[in-house]
Protein backbone atom coordinates (compact mmCIF):
# COMPACT_ATOMS: atom_id res chain seq x y z
CA UNK A 1 0.00 0.00 0.00
CA UNK A 2 1.77 3.41 -1.09
CA UNK A 3 2.33 6.11 1.38
CA UNK A 4 -0.37 8.95 1.84
CA UNK A 5 2.37 12.10 0.18
CA UNK A 6 1.82 14.17 3.31
CA UNK A 7 4.01 11.31 5.30
CA UNK A 8 6.04 11.17 2.52
CA UNK A 9 6.56 14.65 2.49
CA UNK A 10 6.77 14.89 6.31
CA UNK A 11 9.40 12.20 6.12
CA UNK A 12 11.59 13.90 3.42
CA UNK A 13 11.74 17.36 5.20
CA UNK A 14 12.67 15.19 8.29
CA UNK A 15 15.75 13.72 6.78
CA UNK A 16 16.68 17.24 5.43
CA UNK A 17 16.40 18.65 9.02
CA UNK A 18 18.76 15.53 10.26
CA UNK A 19 21.71 16.55 7.41
CA UNK A 20 21.61 19.72 7.73
CA UNK A 21 21.47 19.97 12.10
CA UNK A 22 23.72 16.82 12.16
CA UNK A 23 25.81 16.64 9.10
CA UNK A 24 29.43 18.31 8.19
CA UNK A 25 27.83 21.91 8.62
CA UNK A 26 26.69 21.10 12.34
CA UNK A 27 30.29 19.87 13.21
CA UNK A 28 31.96 22.86 12.47
CA UNK A 29 29.50 25.04 13.66
CA UNK A 30 29.71 23.07 17.28
CA UNK A 31 32.94 20.88 17.10
CA UNK A 32 33.46 18.33 19.77
CA UNK A 33 37.11 18.52 21.63
CA UNK A 34 39.46 15.88 21.33
CA UNK A 35 39.30 13.13 24.31
CA UNK A 36 42.02 13.97 26.34
CA UNK A 37 41.95 17.97 26.12
CA UNK A 38 43.90 19.17 29.34
CA UNK A 39 43.19 22.44 31.59
CA UNK A 40 40.03 23.62 33.26
CA UNK A 41 37.04 22.39 30.76
CA UNK A 42 35.17 25.57 27.96
CA UNK A 43 33.67 26.11 24.90
CA UNK A 44 37.26 27.13 23.38
CA UNK A 45 40.75 24.68 22.64
CA UNK A 46 43.70 24.56 20.84
CA UNK A 47 45.68 21.68 19.73
CA UNK A 48 49.08 21.64 19.58
CA UNK A 49 52.14 19.70 18.23
CA UNK A 50 55.32 19.81 19.38
CA UNK A 51 57.40 18.85 16.58
CA UNK A 52 61.26 17.57 16.98
CA UNK A 53 61.18 15.49 20.69
CA UNK A 54 64.65 13.81 20.91
CA UNK A 55 62.54 11.43 23.27
CA UNK A 56 59.65 10.29 25.30
CA UNK A 57 61.29 10.56 28.61
CA UNK A 58 59.13 12.71 30.77
CA UNK A 59 56.64 15.14 29.77
CA UNK A 60 56.07 18.01 27.55
CA UNK A 61 55.51 20.72 29.63
CA UNK A 62 52.76 23.63 28.00
CA UNK A 63 52.44 26.98 29.43
CA UNK A 64 49.59 29.53 28.63
CA UNK A 65 50.04 33.45 29.19
CA UNK A 66 47.16 35.55 28.57
CA UNK A 67 47.43 39.05 26.32
CA UNK A 68 49.75 40.71 28.47
CA UNK A 69 53.52 41.16 27.74
CA UNK A 70 54.55 41.98 31.54
CA UNK A 71 53.65 38.59 32.51
CA UNK A 72 55.29 36.21 29.89
CA UNK A 73 57.90 34.31 31.08
CA UNK A 74 57.64 36.06 34.59
CA UNK A 75 57.61 34.07 37.61
CA UNK A 76 54.04 33.31 37.93
CA UNK A 77 53.17 34.51 35.16
CA UNK A 78 51.55 32.11 33.23
CA UNK A 79 47.71 31.46 33.63
CA UNK A 80 47.75 27.48 33.06
CA UNK A 81 50.58 25.02 33.13
CA UNK A 82 49.98 21.68 31.78
CA UNK A 83 51.75 18.73 31.61
CA UNK A 84 51.26 15.27 28.86
CA UNK A 85 53.31 12.39 28.27
CA UNK A 86 56.35 12.96 25.64
CA UNK A 87 56.68 11.43 22.55
CA UNK A 88 59.43 11.21 20.72
CA UNK A 89 59.54 12.97 17.40
CA UNK A 90 56.39 14.52 18.01
CA UNK A 91 53.40 15.28 20.82
CA UNK A 92 50.36 16.64 20.49
CA UNK A 93 48.46 17.92 22.97
CA UNK A 94 44.77 19.52 22.84
CA UNK A 95 44.38 22.32 25.24
CA UNK A 96 41.42 24.28 26.76
CA UNK A 97 41.51 28.17 26.62
CA UNK A 98 38.95 29.99 28.75
CA UNK A 99 37.88 32.16 25.67
CA UNK A 100 38.82 33.27 22.18
CA UNK A 101 41.34 35.73 21.47
CA UNK A 102 45.58 36.40 21.98
CA UNK A 103 47.99 33.77 23.79
CA UNK A 104 51.22 32.91 23.88
CA UNK A 105 52.52 29.33 24.46
CA UNK A 106 55.83 27.78 25.88
CA UNK A 107 56.64 24.29 25.82
CA UNK A 108 59.50 22.31 27.29
CA UNK A 109 60.72 19.41 27.05
CA UNK A 110 60.41 17.96 31.09
CA UNK A 111 62.84 14.90 30.25
CA UNK A 112 63.53 14.24 34.08
CA UNK A 113 59.58 15.15 35.17
CA UNK A 114 60.27 17.19 37.80
CA UNK A 115 58.02 19.09 36.48
CA UNK A 116 60.78 22.13 36.30
CA UNK A 117 62.49 23.88 33.57
CA UNK A 118 65.84 22.74 33.88
CA UNK A 119 68.96 24.79 33.49
CA UNK A 120 72.55 24.42 33.37
CA UNK A 121 75.03 26.68 36.10
CA UNK A 122 75.53 29.46 34.25
CA UNK A 123 71.57 29.81 33.44
CA UNK A 124 71.01 28.34 29.65
CA UNK A 125 68.52 25.94 28.85
CA UNK A 126 69.00 22.07 30.05
CA UNK A 127 65.84 21.00 28.40
CA UNK A 128 63.99 21.15 25.07
CA UNK A 129 62.01 24.09 25.05
CA UNK A 130 60.07 25.91 22.04
CA UNK A 131 57.38 28.74 21.35
CA UNK A 132 54.64 29.62 19.89
CA UNK A 133 55.19 31.21 15.79
CA UNK A 134 58.50 29.06 16.24
CA UNK A 135 60.53 32.27 15.98
CA UNK A 136 64.24 32.97 16.56
CA UNK A 137 66.03 32.29 19.92
CA UNK A 138 69.82 32.08 19.37
CA UNK A 139 70.15 35.43 21.27
CA UNK A 140 68.43 34.92 23.33
CA UNK A 141 64.22 34.79 24.85
CA UNK A 142 61.82 35.64 22.34
CA UNK A 143 59.98 38.61 22.72
CA UNK A 144 56.04 38.93 23.29
CA UNK A 145 55.45 40.17 20.16
CA UNK A 146 56.98 37.28 18.13
CA UNK A 147 55.32 34.82 20.33
CA UNK A 148 51.31 36.55 20.45
CA UNK A 149 49.05 33.78 19.04
CA UNK A 150 45.33 34.68 17.55
CA UNK A 151 42.94 31.40 18.66
CA UNK A 152 40.06 33.56 17.32
CA UNK A 153 37.69 30.21 17.15
CA UNK A 154 37.56 27.10 18.70
CA UNK A 155 39.52 23.89 17.11
CA UNK A 156 42.25 25.74 15.73
CA UNK A 157 46.27 23.94 15.58
CA UNK A 158 49.53 25.17 16.00
CA UNK A 159 52.98 23.06 15.44
CA UNK A 160 55.75 24.12 17.39
CA UNK A 161 59.05 23.09 16.66
CA UNK A 162 61.28 22.27 19.54
CA UNK A 163 65.21 23.90 20.13
CA UNK A 164 67.63 21.63 22.67
CA UNK A 165 70.67 23.10 23.92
Amino acid sequence: MPLPRRFHAAVIAFAALLVTTTGPQAEAQNPVPPAGCIGPASAIWITITANGLRSGNGLLAITLYEDNSRKFLAHHGAFYVGFVQADAGATRACVFLPRSGVYAIALYHDENANQKFDRTMIGFPAEGYGFSNNPATLVGLPSFRSVRLNVARTGLATRIQMKYP
